[in-house]
């Protein structure tokens, strides 16, 4: 007999904001997040429940599988994507920023580096580094033996390892150096934000061909400082404010007065060894939608 409505929703709600945060870092949408969710509903309340021994597990490997095939059919729809690609920032709650692990993981900088995995790869590094998931439970979710999800897991943590931000940067020196691009926007001048960009910089914009951003990744100080210069005097009448964004420091900019106007521009940072090695700017209205409310993330159901 099938397990009642109500229990399978009860269990459902007890660990949807895991189920999405799985989701979320395995597509980097939130609104492809919120589609998963909802197909593993779908599939969810089909399940006799009484033959399920770990629900928890039952719901995450549901969740993985339907996240890895929409993976693979956003990979060919972002070979299309006007300009750059950027993850879908989200104004988290102050429990994700605590913990060290979850913010990493879901940061816009790790975001990208995961980007570099092909889908398979993404989803055995997520399911194995984040969630924790052992080998049997993660070769069940995306269909390969557990001897070679093990090699899947060694060849995304190397790739990966190599990519990630190097040295451990502070909470307080990100808000540092986010002051720092604050005050040039309220001033107009570069001079103190120079002294953070490294040799190497690197600025995204992503405006999805709905906003305007920069067409391609602009590389290197000079040529960054001089985009800058060229796109402050745009921002002088907007509205400047720090959040908390994929669990770290980020600014908020929108039209109108204090607190006022919606968002049209989130800026994150990648530092590396103190200084900017990464500057995002996510212009895309599409992406912009979910900054008015702030999305709960989980590691643990």
């Amino acid at each position: 007999m099938g397990a009642q409505p109500d229990d399978a929703t009860a269990t459902f709600v007890t660990h949807r904001n895991l189920l999405f945060t799985v989701a979320y870092e395995l597509l980097g949408s939130a609104a492809d997040a919120e589609d998963v969710l909802q197909e593993t509903w779908l599939r969810w309340v089909k399940v006799d429940l009484d033959t399920v021994r770990d629900r928890r597990a039952y719901l995450v490997r549901i969740a993985a599988r339907q996240a890895l095939d929409r993976l693979r059919a956003l990979g060919r729809r972002r070979e299309s994507y006007v300009g750059p690609w950027l993850p879908e920032p989200l104004l988290t709650t102050p429990d994700v920023a605590e913990d060290v692990e979850l913010a990493e993981s879901v940061s816009l900088a790790m975001l990208l580096v995961l980007e570099t995995l092909v889908p398979i790869e993404r989803a055995v590094f997520v399911l194995r580094e984040v969630f924790d998931l052992g080998y049997d439970e993660i070769a069940e979710a995306v269909g390969r033996t557990p001897a070679a999800v093990r090699q899947l897991a060694y060849r995304a943590r190397s790739h990966v390892a190599a990519r990630r931000p190097r040295g451990e940067v502070s909470t307080a020196r990100t808000r540092a150096v986010l002051a720092a691009f604050q005050r040039a926007v309220d001033t107009g001048d570069l001079r103190d934000l120079l002294d953070h960009l490294a040799p190497d910089v690197v600025f995204l914009g992503d405006g999805g061909g709905l906003a305007t951003a920069a067409a391609a990744p602009v590389v290197g100080a000079a040529a960054v400082a001089a985009l800058l210069a060229v796109a402050l005097p745009n921002l002088a009448e907007r509205t400047v404010r720090a959040a908390e964004v994929n669990g770290h420091p980020a600014l908020l900019l929108s039209h109108g007065g204090e607190g006022g106007g919606e968002v049209d521009t989130v800026l994150a940072l990648r530092l590396d060894d103190g200084l900017i090695t990464g500057l995002y700017s996510v212009r895309n209205p599409d992406k912009l939608s979910r900054l008015g409310r702030e999305t709960p993330l989980a590691r643990l159901g």
